[in-house]
């Protein structure tokens, strides 16, 4: 039974994202978590604790999860799914560490826009703070994401990073779900071979993507000095469906998805991204 949490502001983006969970695990055994997190000056508790339980929920907050939730029945829905609303006050990031350790959520899943408001880049700052400060795996799903399984799933790698057995794990369980292909990406900004040990990493990652999915990844090489706007292009033009990256590879992601500062991401595409934690 996979844990899954999806903060909602009630936002149509919001809803797309929990609508593309129960499509991606629709054959998978799950239990969903919808999250509304308000600001703590709309809590009747007067305190600055992140961690008070919660009170009464306010009329109009459980109307809107009334109403999500009967907008959820009318999904495609799994026997096996299973529904349970959540609200609290205060900060969003503090509310999903507590909440990712106290439910054991394997995945959160959020909308770009959610409780941000930001257009002009895929995710916003709230999000830029789920990826670098809350430790559990997370599926991003942009406002214009296209529906559907993914089929092509692209993985962008430095190979500065060995990829440990939880990360492989995921990778194959994202692969096995979709019936997917992956397709390694390397962007080099200038023309010179890989060191010792990015190629003992690059040769670990191949060895295990040949002996599970032989017919199923590929390796490539592009040399560009934008690393973002070439993986970009290649999202476009390979019709790429998912990218995937792993948050240890801290550098790597700061210089391919943030913009001057980490708390604010500008990786500007269209297919939903995983970031995923160890």
């Amino acid at each position: 039974m996979k844990t899954i949490l999806i903060p909602t502001d009630f936002s149509e983006n919001s809803w797309s994202a929990l609508a593309y969970a129960v499509s991606l695990f629709k054959d998978i055994p799950c239990n969903f978590y919808i999250l509304h997190v308000d600001d703590l000056k709309h809590s009747s508790v007067e305190s600055n604790s992140f961690t008070m339980p919660v009170g009464q929920i306010a009329t109009s907050i459980k109307e809107k999860l009334d109403n999500l939730f009967r907008r959820i029945e009318q999904l495609p829905i799994n026997q096996d799914h299973h529904f349970v609303a959540l609200q609290d006050y205060g900060n969003l990031v503090n509310i999903l560490r507590k909440i990712v350790q106290e439910k054991k959520i394997d995945l959160i899943i959020m909308g770009t826009k959610g409780a941000s408001g930001i257009k002009e880049s895929v995710v916003g700052s709230n999000t830029g703070d789920v990826i670098t400060k809350v430790p559990c795996n997370l599926l991003v799903i942009p406002e214009n994401a296209r529906s559907g399984s993914p089929k092509e799933i692209a993985f962008p790698t430095d190979y500065n990073i060995f990829y440990s057995h939880p990360i492989l794990e995921t990778i194959s369980e994202i692969l096995r779900i979709c019936k997917a292909n992956m397709q390694v990406i390397h962007v080099s900004s200038i023309k010179r071979g890989l060191d010792p040990t990015q190629k003992k990493n690059r040769a670990y990652l191949q060895d295990y993507l040949e002996e599970l999915f032989a017919t199923s990844h590929s390796f490539h090489t592009l040399e560009d000095k934008n690393v973002k706007a070439s993986i970009e292009a290649f999202a476009n033009t390979e019709n790429i469906d998912m990218v995937v990256m792993v948050a240890k590879n801290l550098n790597f992601l700061q210089r391919l998805l943030f913009d001057t500062t980490i708390e604010k991401l500008s990786f500007h595409t269209c297919v939903p991204l995983l970031v995923l934690h160890e």
